[in-house]
């Protein structure tokens, strides 16, 4: 049988030579692809690595969310400038937390919510607030709105 010029023992030896671990339905395990080709492969040290990892970046995601960095009385434009590169890193992060869960390993996705839940205890919810809600944002729903 032809196979575009390719035969039969080549397509099998190079199959044989790659190994992709693609899953289409969530899964347990180490070997995995995450973010990146061939990471963490097989190793479990490089799993736990990529699972702190994505934990840091949901944590980091919420920290980005419910932080103050521009300072009030900045000029227009390096306010709107500052503003644009975290939202930036903000939407950045969130795409790369996403593509991680979409390896559809259990614990990415896991860790990926237990790091959002643990940066929003810490930085957003009222058990670790400083000060109280806004008044627009109060008395809206149990959870703030996000503009808030």
């Amino acid at each position: 049988m032809d196979h575009g010029g390719m035969s039969e023992t080549g397509m099998n030896a190079s199959s044989m030579t790659e190994t992709h671990y693609t899953h289409m339905t969530f899964f347990w395990g180490k070997n995995s692809e995450i973010l990146f080709t061939g990471w963490p492969g097989t190793r479990g040290g490089m799993y736990a690595l990529a699972l702190v990892v994505v934990f840091a970046f949901s944590f980091l995601l919420e920290w980005l969310h419910h932080c103050r960095l521009v300072r009030p009385g900045a000029g227009r434009i390096a306010t709107g400038l500052a503003q644009t590169a975290l939202h930036a890193l903000r939407v950045g992060l969130a795409y790369l937390v996403m593509l991680a869960v979409m390896s559809f390993n259990g614990g990415v996705l896991i860790v990926a919510v237990a790091g959002h839940a643990l940066g929003f205890l810490l930085f957003g919810s009222a058990a670790c607030r400083k000060t109280p809600l806004q008044p627009a944002c109060a008395g809206k729903g149990d959870l703030p709105p996000m503009a808030c």
